[in-house]
């Protein structure tokens, strides 16, 4: 009995260490590319230079963004609004007004 207990674990290990291995291969960069060296490479020197930050600022990550804040509103508008004071509300307008320019510019240039 402990032999089959022991083949159980072993298979068990052996499908942890697989599944280990499939999900670091989908989540890590490639391998020889260092994070600095993807991060110049994709944004060009611009900010924000960390993927997860140009994700979370794209057109999709502010939708994302926006659906989890009005789900929030409507499901605990306490909370929400207890939330929204602690933004930093001149920073979010200067972002914003700075993202129109940009937009405006790129459509004249085009």
């Amino acid at each position: 009995m402990a032999t089959g207990d022991g083949d159980a674990r072993e298979a068990l290990l052996e499908k942890l260490a697989q599944s280990r291995e499939e999900i670091s291969h989908i989540l890590d960069p490639p391998r020889g590319a260092t994070d600095e060296g993807v991060g110049a490479k994709n944004s060009g020197g611009e900010f924000p230079r960390s993927r997860t930050m140009r994700a979370l600022l794209s057109s999709r990550g502010i939708g994302a963004a926006g659906a989890l804040a009005a789900g929030l509103l409507i499901a605990r508008p306490a909370m929400a609004l207890r939330l929204l004071r602690m933004v930093p509300v001149s920073m979010l307008g200067k972002m914003l007004f700075a993202k129109a320019l940009t937009r405006l510019r790129n459509k004249r240039g085009a």
